[in-house]
């Protein structure tokens, strides 16, 4: 059976990470990628590297452009120009993530594609909007900066994610968009255009954190590993290395007081319940830490899983994809190329009738260009 987007043709003007992203989820799914980038060095973090990947591939590009064919052109030009132009009347979705103004300028607007292809999804990406940030640069880390993120994370001092959680959230909300707007399309005949911006993403994903302002006036500030609203929620040292303990009710908590010997814990009422928990987080601390630390990671582990007590060791990336293998979640995936196969991770969601698929690699830079040229008419269509 096929992907639940095949016949859908999607213009791909992005770069980077949160347009990527969403568009090889979409390519997944069985969508036609195209993906336009410039002769010139193409999407940025085509140099963006190392890691190399065996075929010399930069692999934070290959991470987020599997799927795709790669489309050279040259905006500046009027032969490549009209190309765009060309691509964007036929496609169903048009995406890219240039300053606000820059599609315009090029004649690949929502209201110039909309005049020619008015049932087009046209999806824009932004860092803070199309208003008094139109022009301010659009990159993670300024976003987790400026958004809030790095206030509530690390230990000491502000902190960054270990990646750009903010691109992932708003390519994921984009996909998301893309898709409601096709189902109503599919419904009404009309198309849409979508704006969303990291900044946007960014608050809605910070969820409980950006809630306590909104609902409450609680302005959170960075608690290391631990949760501002449920103890015991952090890391705690073993006898050989650190694990997690994610105690999320009072029932959990009594299940623990008894598995680590101390079912006095349960009934103290500094601990009793959750909230108490919060507030004597130390006191609750000074307590759990030295009884951890007398048996191994491995102990607890099983221990506590029996038990139906949420904790875990602390993989690193190759412990937690050797993780997900063990746990039959199928993590890695090899693509055929001309050399040796790219490795991907797989597409996260399992769908009983329209599976996703890999048919194609990340692309070289251009690989397409004269196949798609023909393919889409794109030197006579609609001239």
């Amino acid at each position: 059976m096929g992907g639940a987007l095949d016949g859908i043709l999607v213009a791909d003007f992005s770069r980077v990470l949160a347009g990527p992203y969403a568009t090889m989820l979409l390519g997944d799914l069985g969508a036609t990628v195209v993906k336009v980038e410039r002769p010139s060095g193409g999407d940025d973090t085509r140099g963006w590297g190392p890691p190399w990947g065996p075929d010399g591939q930069s692999t934070y590009f290959t991470g987020v452009n599997r799927n795709k064919k790669s489309l050279a052109l040259d905006l500046t030009t009027p032969q490549d120009n009209a190309r765009a132009r060309a691509l964007a009347r036929q496609a169903d979705i048009v995406i890219s993530n240039f300053a606000p103004g820059t599609m315009e300028h090029f004649g690949l607007g929502y209201a110039d594609v909309c005049a020619s292809n008015p049932d087009v999804i046209y999806c824009s990406i932004s860092g803070f909007g199309d208003g008094p940030g139109a022009q301010m640069p659009g990159y993670d880390l300024m976003v987790q900066a400026m958004g809030g993120l790095m206030s509530i994370t690390g230990t000491t001092e502000p902190t960054k994610a270990g990646v750009a959680v903010v691109d992932v959230i708003t390519g994921l909300h984009a996909g998301m968009a893309i898709l409601a707007a096709l189902h109503h399309r599919d419904v009404t005949g009309v198309g849409q255009n979508i704006d969303v911006s990291l900044l946007s993403a960014l608050l809605s994903g910070l969820v409980n954190q950006s809630a306590a302002f909104a609902g409450g006036g609680v302005v959170a500030t960075h608690l290391g590993n631990a949760h501002p609203s449920i103890a015991p929620y952090e890391v705690y040292n073993a006898l050989d290395r650190g694990f997690v303990l994610a105690v999320g009710n009072d029932a959990q908590f009594a299940s623990l007081s008894e598995a680590i010997g101390h079912p006095e814990l349960a009934s103290d009422e500094r601990f009793a319940t959750n909230s108490q928990r919060v507030v004597h987080r130390e006191d609750l601390n000074a307590r759990l830490v030295p009884i951890f630390a007398e048996r191994s990671v491995e102990e607890w582990h099983s221990l506590l899983l029996e038990r139906g007590i949420p904790n875990g060791p602390i993989n690193d990336i190759a412990g937690a994809v050797t993780l997900a293998a063990k746990l039959g979640l199928d993590p890695l995936v090899a693509i055929p190329t001309n050399a040796a196969p790219q490795q991907h991770i797989t597409n996260p969601v399992r769908y009983s009738q329209t599976e996703a698929s890999y048919p194609l690699p990340a692309p070289a830079l251009g690989e397409h260009t004269a196949a798609l040229i023909e393919e889409f008419d794109l030197d006579g269509a609609g001239s």
